[in-house]
């Protein structure tokens, strides 16, 4: 093979290898072919469970047909999609003839993050609902239908959808003054013979939940498709993730959960049937998660009795859910849309942290102030645990001297056991627990933990400003970065940097009061408890201003307390004092702690001999 044939070979070896890379699909042709391919399985699969429900639904129905129904509402098929306004003083919602349904939802009182523009929850194709009935030849799905005004008033209409001027299903909205409670009713009349004698209809309901606040991080954290269990608590599905669920019991309600506002579903009769599912949205789309739900409720076919359902569109406010659950606090419990902490913390917020947060809030204080008042209030109710806290940690400290004797006379490793037991001594001597100072921090921390709970989920702050945090709902952003920062983002917050450092601070004269010598790996804890802070900066520099702030003020106000403390502490007359209590070493009682120690001290030395024995 001469020298030309070999070039002219490997030209059309590297041709062949640059067209193949040429002609090789790129990252957005195969993610659009993923969606087409998706898109196609989701038809097919929607085709698949239409039928699987009109088969379930006829199953049992015997009754012949009296009509033609693949003509039943054949008028309907045609008309013009319109928009009817219903309203009241809190919302606004517009209703379409297409479908029937509620197609946007506008709260007066709540602003946009322009701070000028009402809140909307959603509009045009954001959500969808879509109501199933059927007969022997067809599946009647609402949504392609047009339905026709009538009755209407300011805040009442009735969408009907025509077989003919005796046959019909009424769709029936009714708003309220002072309430987001929305009245909505399904009769049927004349549709005995016409539809499948079924005793429930098919519900299909989405929305894209959109991004409403300046912080996508953290509302996508506290938005979450919500349900209650008929008899039961409330559940929900994932805010991190993708989720799906298929629910075996009944329901009373279904929540698609922003962090501040929520569109709930409530039905009379239950829902049952239940198939939920959460899907998360990309940052910078405008939305925080895609929700969507499918489920039965009772429907009266010969419109004997109407189907009682109500929406819910208005702010997830811990007292005007509370309104609506009365009379039905076991039936609703719409209030646990407002997430309050673990059970324990969840009644403190209940009894204390909400009823004083709307006494003070009625001075008409800023929000800032507010939330200082609150963390003094809260300060003050544990300031008796901190105060024995504190003492707890100056007894052992002023016993230090006496430690570091005890740790000379037992420099070897081996010896650890008799050190500890003779510290333990020690302390028995001196009537100091080391446990003194647990019992009290125990007590303060659910209280501490009930204000740190609360603030993120208190829709009074939001558009609140204070200082240079013009929401106290969101982060408070005073340098942004052109680039983004791996676990920080793309700014820093100030409220954040200095709830860290205050932090630094505490932990410094924490470790100061606690140093006693006793512990042997104090100067790793020390590292670790200085490192803490710093990762707080990480995790917390996308939360709510308004609770960084009150994360600060509170650090900042145990550092000034712990400064106080000190001073009003005499270490020397507190040490005479201990002398003068010391008890007689033998005519001392063991403590629990110190007898475990001499038992297991003994069970060592016993295996030390057992050991030197086999050799």
């Amino acid at each position: 093979m001469d020298k030309n044939t070999i070039t002219g070979l490997v030209l059309i070896a590297v041709l062949l290898v640059g067209f193949s890379f040429l002609s090789r699909p790129s990252k957005e042709q195969l993610a659009a072919q993923q969606r087409y391919y998706d898109s196609i399985a989701q038809v097919q699969q929607r085709e698949a469970d239409l039928k699987a429900k009109a088969e379930a639904a006829l199953a049992n129905d015997k009754e012949a047909q009296t009509a033609d129904s693949t003509a039943l509402f054949f008028n309907a098929l045609q008309g013009t999609d319109s928009q009817v306004t219903i309203q009241n003083n809190l919302a606004e919602l517009t209703v379409a003839t297409k479908g029937g349904r509620i197609s946007s939802a506008t709260l007066k009182e709540y602003m946009g993050q322009d701070k000028k523009t009402p809140v909307t929850l959603f509009s045009g194709d954001d959500a969808s609902m879509n109501f199933l009935f059927y007969n022997k030849k067809e599946t009647i799905q609402t949504e392609d239908y047009y339905f026709t005004v009538v009755n209407r008033t300011d805040s009442t209409v009735t969408m009907r959808l025509s077989a003919d001027s005796a046959s019909y299903i009424d769709f029936n909205y009714a708003m309220h003054n002072d309430t987001y409670l929305v009245d909505f009713t399904i009769d049927a009349t004349g549709m005995a013979n016409k539809l499948a004698s079924t005793d429930y209809v098919d519900i299909e309901w989405s929305q894209r939940a959109r991004q409403i606040e300046k912080g996508y991080t953290y509302e996508n954290r506290l938005s979450e498709l919500t349900y209650k269990i008929t008899g039961d608590g409330t559940d929900y599905l994932s805010a991190g993730k993708n989720d799906e669920k298929e629910v075996a019991e009944r329901l009373d309600w279904i929540a698609f959960k922003n962090q501040f506002f929520s569109s709930v579903f409530l039905a009379d009769a239950d829902f049952e049937k239940t198939k939920l599912n959460s899907k998360m949205e990309a940052q910078g789309s405008g939305y925080i998660k895609d929700y969507s739900a499918e489920m039965s409720t009772a429907f009266d076919p010969t419109g004997k009795t109407p189907t009682q359902l109500f929406f819910y569109f208005g702010p997830n406010h811990y007292k005007t859910l509370t309104a609506l659950d009365k009379g039905r606090e076991d039936k609703w419990e719409l209030n646990r849309l407002v997430y309050l902490g673990w059970p324990l913390i969840r009644w403190i917020n209940k009894w204390f942290t909400i009823n004083i947060f709307d006494w003070l809030s009625s001075w008409g204080l800023s929000m800032g102030i507010v939330l200082l008042l609150m963390t003094l209030i809260v300060k003050a109710v544990v300031f008796p645990a901190t105060w024995k806290t504190y003492i707890s940690s100056a007894k052992m400290r002023v016993l230090k001297p006496k430690i570091d004797e005890i740790g000379k006379k037992y420099p070897k490793q081996e010896d650890a056991m008799k050190k500890q037991q003779e510290v333990m001594g020690l302390y028995s001597q001196y009537g100091v627990s080391p446990m003194g100072g647990c019992l009290p921090m125990l007590i303060q921390f659910p209280i501490l933990m009930a204000l740190f709970m609360f603030v993120p989920s208190a829709i009074e702050l939001r558009q609140q400003s204070f200082l240079w945090a013009d929401d106290l709902s969101t982060y408070d952003a005073f340098i942004n970065f052109p680039f983004h920062i791996p676990f920080l983002g793309s700014h820093l917050s100030l409220f954040c940097l200095l709830m860290t450092v205050t932090n630094i601070l505490n932990t410094r004269f924490m470790m100061q009061q606690q140093d006693t010598g006793a512990n042997p790996q104090m100067a790793a804890m020390k590292w670790m408890s200085y490192l803490m802070p710093v990762m707080f900066l990480f995790i917390l520099n996308d939360y709510p201003s308004g609770l960084n702030y009150y994360y600060f003020i509170s650090t900042l106000i145990s550092v000034v307390t712990t400064l106080i403390m000190r001073k009003m502490t005499n270490e020397e007359a507190l040490l005479a004092q201990l002398e003068a209590k010391k008890k007689d070493p033998k005519k001392m009682k063991k403590t629990g702690f110190a007898a475990r120690l001499e038992a297991m001290q003994k069970q060592q030395e016993q295996m030390m001999k057992e050991k030197q024995n086999r050799k």
